[in-house]
């Protein structure tokens, strides 16, 4: 599927499947694209080239309100004048239902999203998490087979955010019907969704897990956008056969100013061009050098240039003896009665294990 808005690709082939009955979220920077897909998805746009298929049937040129699908808006999008019910049964009055259907269906979906006790408030009696509440509820009262989200939760304080998307999760997961969610926070997409799509520049650059998406990233991007890593350009040196149909590849990093050892499922050419990551929490930080007892551990000299103490863990930034910048966190697992162990200026050692780091792509030559 394609979309253009003058010279501008908003889309460039984009090709997505999303199974019945999943929380899908499409990810990305401002102006990937994700928003166009999602109001072509609703009918809001129509796409210069490709179908929309709903259970195999093509939906472009069906009106928005035709369509087995409702929208969530950031905005909320709700009736001032009307109270918390009103709202919610808005679609059905609309419809002409029975009125004993309204009211048993309405108190449902208000039940469903924990705003019993508010029935009778107007919106600008509500907080801004209730009134996104009332938004998914009037959505959710049509009963549609798929729900689309539009940066629900942006408008929100993170606090907030984050207990609200809570429960949104649980609320799928009671109705079952398919979320399609879109975000440009990578936490909120990794915490509850069944797959990501991870977009850029109009284009999708990767579909899978959340577990797919942050171990396995397939390109530079993806592995930048999605949490903080450490990425370098490297040169193959030699892949031999290790174990588990893997292969154990030794690279030159020119930033780390030596060779490295990662495994990889692909015999990568000795001589090609790739990119390699380390995700800081692979990355052990300690005071002593560690034994180097086997030829999989990479481990660097390095001086603590400005240490982050964040509760639940410190983030390192560490000055290696070539110059290169390395991220490493350390979890605190146990109680620090007298702080942190590693402190600023610090001389320090950082290593991971040859199957912590990741060939995220080969670079074209």
């Amino acid at each position: 599927m394609s979309k253009s808005f003058g010279t501008f690709h908003a889309l460039d082939d984009a090709n997505i499947k999303i199974e019945k009955g999943e929380f899908f979220s499409l990810l990305g920077p401002s102006g990937c694209g994700k928003t166009t897909l999602l109001r072509i998805i609703a009918g809001f746009e129509t796409p210069d080239v490709g179908v929309v298929s709903f259970d195999g049937k093509n939906i472009i040129g069906i009106d928005p309100n035709k369509r087995q699908s409702n929208t969530v808006f950031q905005n909320y999008a709700l009736f001032p004048h009307l109270s918390v019910f009103e709202n919610v049964a808005f679609p059905m009055r609309i419809r002409k239902e029975n009125k004993k259907d309204i009211e048993r269906k309405v108190m449902e979906y208000l039940h469903l999203v924990q705003l019993d006790a508010h029935v009778n408030k107007k919106p600008n009696q509500l907080s801004g998490g209730q009134k996104q509440r009332v938004a998914i509820a009037r959505a959710l009262i049509n009963e549609p087979s798929v729900l689309l989200l539009d940066e629900p939760l942006s408008a929100l304080d993170a606090k907030l955010r984050s207990n609200l998307l809570v429960e949104l999760d649980k609320i799928h997961d009671q109705i079952g019907i398919t979320f399609i969610y879109v975000t440009h926070d990578q936490s909120e997409a990794l915490s509850v969704s069944d797959r990501i799509a991870v977009m850029n520049q109009g284009k999708v650059l990767q579909i899978g897990s959340p577990f797919e998406i942050y171990e396995n990233p397939a390109t530079e991007f993806v592995a930048k956008f999605i949490g903080e890593t450490n990425l370098f350009d490297s040169r193959v040196v030699e892949c031999e056969p290790y174990k588990n149909n893997e292969f154990m590849c030794t690279l030159d990093v020119p930033a780390l100013g030596k060779t490295i050892k990662v495994t990889d499922y692909d015999k990568t050419e000795p001589g090609q061009q790739i990119s390699f990551t380390v995700r800081p929490e692979k990355v052990r930080i300690t005071l002593e050098e560690p034994h180097k007892s086997d030829r999989e551990l990479n481990v660097f000299r390095g001086i603590v240039e400005e240490p982050v103490y964040s509760g639940f863990q410190s983030k390192f930034f560490v000055k290696l003896d070539n110059g290169t910048e390395l991220k490493v966190f350390k979890q605190h697992q146990n109680y620090l009665e007298d702080g942190p162990e590693i402190a600023w200026k610090d001389t320090v050692y950082v290593s991971w294990s040859a199957n912590d780091g990741y060939i995220v792509e080969v670079i074209n030559q």
